[in-house]
């Protein structure tokens, strides 16, 4: 069925403006009439609903999101399809996301990245309570609203432990820039493999950047499983930068294992506010950043995968 502003959905929920638009579907901004109150309802666009992974994938949203009630998970409330248009309604967050903030200031204060870090592990750890692993943690997921409050959002690649996978042998699913290291290489999700995708987002959030970028999914996948984590410049407070290199190590034994962990651990951070030093133009890298990508840590991927040093050179 055609989707516009205007329409209603399950005879309660009434579609008034596109929030925003995904891979998947699209996001409204409306009014459930029965209770007299603002939703966001989460609409699959034709192509999506006709593909019964995607389907599914859009269901396990529904299911594993709102079998998690916390203040820092944004709440399911109602499921529905309506002339086969599948539809998640969920409660409205007057915010945005972590993403926009990116794009907008590039560089967020170390203090404020601490307290929505916390907020972040928060969720977490009730996800993970739940035997519900998110899989794809990424700035576009995070809603910031109110005094940099957050809630976490789209649960539409998560798997809980009593799920099957919805890919076949080989296949991973999530955002490649944020995807730990296991899962490009197809081994299950833990708590640790989304504590790596905040590690991405703590270094994008100090740096400007993220620190695994390539023309492709696949090449930014291999950088994971590969690639040295380039150093933090020296604008970023000591304690942060040993925790991000800490969190963002390849094998999840040497990470925090769980979200109260990292919690604790940022919690018990003493920062200095300082200034970013400006993102080197793309090309121009000093001699110590070329050194740098050539130094390999040891790979946790199968031999057959492993890079051959004598071919790591400096990357366009």
């Amino acid at each position: 069925m055609a989707i516009a502003s205007g329409t209603t959905l399950g005879g309660r929920y009434v579609l008034e403006s596109l929030i925003a638009v995904g891979g998947m579907g699209e996001v409204w901004r409306g009014t459930d009439i029965d209770l007299s109150r603002k939703v966001a309802v989460k609409t699959l666009k034709e192509a999506s609903a006709s593909n019964a992974t995607f389907l599914k994938r859009f269901k396990n949203e529904a299911r594993n999101a709102a079998g998690v009630q916390h203040p820092n998970i944004a709440q399911v409330l109602d499921y529905g399809d309506q002339e086969g248009t599948a539809y998640l309604v969920m409660e409205l967050v007057d915010g945005e996301p972590m993403s926009t903030i990116l794009e907008r200031d590039r560089i967020i204060p170390e203090r404020r990245l601490v307290n929505l870090m916390i907020e972040a592990c928060r969720g977490l750890e009730a996800a993970h309570a739940a035997g519900i692993m998110h899989r794809d943690i990424k700035p576009g997921n995070l809603l910031v609203f109110g005094d940099d409050s957050l809630k976490i959002t789209d649960f539409g690649v998560s798997r809980s432990q009593d799920q099957t996978t919805l890919t076949a042998t080989g296949m991973v699913m999530g955002t490649a820039q944020y995807l730990a290291p296991e899962l490009a290489l197809g081994k299950p999700a833990t708590p640790a493999s989304d504590i790596y995708s905040l590690g991405i987002i703590m270094y994008e959030s100090v740096v400007g950047k993220r620190p695994f970028t390539a023309a492709n999914a696949v090449d930014i996948a291999v950088a994971q499983v590969n690639d040295k984590v380039p150093p933090l410049p020296p604008t970023v407070s000591p304690e942060l930068a040993t925790l991000i290199m800490k969190v963002l190590e390849k094998n999840p034994r040497r990470r925090p294992s769980d979200a109260p962990r990292l919690e604790a651990q940022l919690a018990s951070l003493r920062l200095e506010e300082r200034t970013a030093a400006p993102t080197p133009p793309v090309g121009d890298e000093t001699q110590d950043s070329r050194t740098a990508r050539r130094r390999l840590p040891p790979s946790i991927a199968p031999r057959a995968h492993r890079p051959r040093p004598d071919l790591q050179g400096p990357r366009a």
